[in-house]
């Protein structure tokens, strides 16, 4: 029947989606969220129109072996501070879906243990962190599943940082992209060596803000400085210029310093009794509405992953670079769009 050709013709796309040179690729173009700024909610109609419809031994406890919080997770408490830090070096620490099944474990773990004030999150190496590696987490489904899975899991991602109840440091030990730059944004303070950059590249790869970015920017570092970094210049501000603008809140000019620096700031914050904050407001004024901008932000990226435009600037920038297996695959997505948009 025309039905099965139809659904014949999805699962043979789908193949091709989970390709392993697809989805490594794919990881690399959605690890950092967005293609121009969103300035306030009322634009999120707008631009879903527009996409379519080594760290120094502290001396404390670790939890590495606890199966919840993985292999690529550690975790040590110290003056009753958690650090958390990511530990995949050779990918960059891109979160993967267990990675970020463990950096949640241990931030309930956290909220659970009365004897835990304060909490810092790090990465292991060079980076910080690349963003987020979807290679693991794309499966071949639906059109219609996969948009909810697509929405449901950035929006579950943001809300981690959004619930956090005790107060939350990041110390950056290197270059930070996309998703990780904008949830440090919904922490208390943020904390980098100079080697730090912060790259929200939204506007290069074709896609619509996340993580609350699309108002929060402009809140903790002007209009100016949030177009530039998700506009279309791109903007990828270094340590110093992140501390001038307002993005961080302090640099350490020696890298085996930051852990230190950043022990030392939690615990100043436990003997003055600090609560959990967003960028200088109070949790309980902003959370509830940057939850409202992180819904409608997931569901309009969602809907833009699975875009013609999308596709259409992801098959020229493939075929541009040489990658033509990449190439037809975005070509033969495009193409079939008009049938398998049906089942949206």
């Amino acid at each position: 029947s025309s039905f099965r050709r139809l659904l014949s013709l999805y699962y043979f796309i789908s193949y091709l989606i989970s390709h392993t040179s697809y989805k490594t690729t794919m990881a690399v173009f959605i690890s950092s969220f967005s293609f121009r700024r969103l300035a306030t909610l009322s634009n999120v109609p707008h631009f879903y129109n527009t996409c379519s419809k080594q760290i120094p031994s502290m001396s404390a406890r670790t939890y590495a072996s606890q199966p919840s919080f993985g292999e690529h997770v550690v975790v040590t408490e110290k003056n009753n501070v958690m650090t958390i830090r990511m530990n995949n070096p050779s990918k960059y620490n891109a979160w993967t879906a267990k990675m970020m099944q463990g950096i949640v474990g241990a931030i309930d773990h956290a909220h659970k243990s009365d004897h835990i004030k304060g909490i810092i999150l790090t990465g292991t190496g060079k980076y910080y962190c690349a963003g987020v590696d979807l290679s693991a987490l794309l499966k071949p489904m639906m059109p219609r599943p996969m948009l909810r899975f697509m929405t449901k899991k950035n929006q579950q991602l943001f809300e981690t940082y959004l619930n956090l109840q005790k107060p939350t440091l990041i110390a950056v030990n290197g270059p930070a992209i996309g998703a990780s730059v904008t949830s440090a944004t919904l922490c208390d303070a943020i904390i980098a060596t100079e080697s730090a950059t912060f790259s929200t590249p939204f506007h290069y790869l074709g896609i619509t803000p996340e993580g609350c970015s699309s108002v929060h920017f402009e809140n903790i570092m002007g209009a100016e400085n949030a177009t530039r970094m998700l506009g279309e210049e791109g903007w990828a501000p270094t340590a110093h210029e992140a501390k001038k603008i307002g993005l961080i809140d302090d640099v350490v000019s020696d890298p085996d310093m930051l852990l230190p620096a950043a022990q030392q700031k939690v615990e100043n914050w436990i003997k003055e009794g600090k609560k959990r904050e967003v960028r200088g407001t109070l949790a309980t004024d902003i959370v509830p509405y940057l939850k409202q901008v992180n819904a409608l932000e997931s569901y309009t990226l969602a809907n833009c992953f699975l875009s013609d435009k999308f596709l259409k600037q992801q098959y020229n920038r493939a075929a541009e670079k040489g990658k033509k297996d990449i190439a037809r695959v975005f070509l033969g997505m495009r193409v079939t769009r008009p049938i398998w948009s049906l089942f949206l």
